[in-house]
């Protein structure tokens, strides 16, 4: 045969693979009719390895039994979120309050006034006084505790990359993220005195803004230091009579009366940090967009392409994948996940249900706008 005489087998065969596949997806629906009806959980674990290990005898070709059981896998994957689908029609929505920015008693950020965090909180909550704590894990605590009603907290620069504490944090408080705000960052060097640079003998700031400046401090030889916070930085400072200089923003330094050495000194002219409001209970604004989740999966093959095929089939946008440790010696991640969706959509309750059913760790962990 010719090229154009096997191009046309193909499609002969394609057609006929997608005829099959429709068939099965419709005894599928008749399976999630039966389910919801007898009150019977999607995801049949015993069923689904039967399934694969008889296609595999199937197959009758080594060569081809790892492909055969991926396609056959992410059938089943399409059939269980078609089936959940089906399954949830008419189910009550996740429980959930509105913000309520405007009549919040209290709000935490980590660091002092002129912290960026404080700009972020302003730019959501106006003109009023913040409580403000030594550490991150103290603000997730507070709001953890009900201590305060919303907290403020970085989570990602555009030049550094992720806040990696915010992250490991978010997995150890039981908090639900409700808003997302981004703010630009002007990094300025400041001291208590004027001086020259080669004066300096120690640079301090949070490692955040230390990474952002990397340039500039390894162009000018300067020494570095890591503080919480910048703003914090920025009170060492001036509370010091040493040599000693802090990289902070432009307004903190004006508002601690610091002598601005230099200025713009950031890596990256655009540099801006993407801020996130956390809540002790989940709330949803009217026009939250995104949703997160938390979750580990199976240290097996296959098991992140098969994670990544439900948001495919769903038509949803993965905005972002952050992946931290989980520190119990096993070299196992969690997986953070933000997603395009909101809480009401069907696809997205569809796709909750079905991670919720499938993993041992998951928890959906916010919804908000994407900014």
């Amino acid at each position: 045969m010719d090229l154009k005489q096997l191009r046309d087998g193909i499609d002969d065969i394609d057609s006929s693979i997608l005829s099959l596949f429709m068939k099965r997806m419709e005894l599928c629906k008749g399976v999630a009719d039966y389910k919801k009806e007898h009150d019977m959980p999607v995801f049949q674990g015993g069923r689904e390895q039967q399934i694969i290990d008889r296609i595999k005898e199937l197959t009758g070709n080594k060569d081809l039994e790892k492909g055969t059981a991926a396609l056959f896998t992410t059938i089943m994957d399409i059939s269980k979120i078609l089936q959940n689908r089906t399954i949830l029609a008419g189910s009550p929505d996740y429980e959930f309050t509105a913000p309520d920015f405007a009549g919040a008693r209290t709000v935490g950020c980590q660091g002092t006034s002129g912290a960026n965090s404080e700009v972020a909180a302003r730019s959501v909550f106006g003109d009023r006084s913040f409580t403000f704590y030594p550490s991150f894990e103290d603000v997730f605590r507070a709001v953890s505790d009900g201590e305060i009603d919303y907290g403020v907290l970085p989570v990602q620069n555009s030049t550094a990359g992720s806040v990696n504490s915010t992250y490991d944090l978010m997995a150890k408080y039981p908090v639900y993220i409700v808003k997302e705000v981004i703010i630009e960052i002007n990094h300025c060097l400041a001291a208590k005195k004027d001086m020259p640079l080669s004066q300096i003998k120690k640079v301090y700031s949070h490692p955040q803004a230390l990474a952002q400046c990397e340039t500039f401090l390894r162009k000018n030889g300067l020494r570095t230091s890591e503080y919480a916070n910048t703003a914090t930085a920025a009170e060492k400072v001036m509370e010091s009579d040493e040599d000693i200089a802090a990289i902070c923003s432009v307004q903190c330094a004006e508002q601690m009366g610091m002598t601005i050495l230099a200025r713009d000194i950031a890596d990256v002219s655009v540099n801006r940090t993407q801020f996130i409001v956390i809540s002790k209970d989940m709330q949803v604004a009217e026009d939250s967009d995104s949703v997160s989740v938390m979750l580990a999966i199976p240290h097996t093959e296959g098991s992140l392409y098969r994670l990544l095929t439900k948001f495919y089939v769903n038509d949803m946008n993965l905005i972002r994948i952050e992946s931290r440790p989980i520190r119990d010696g096993s070299f196992n991640v969690l997986f953070f996940l933000d997603f395009s969706g909101k809480l009401t959509d069907p696809n997205v309750k569809a796709v909750l249900r079905d991670l919720e059913e499938n993993l041992e760790t998951f928890r959906c962990i916010g919804t908000f706008k994407s900014e």
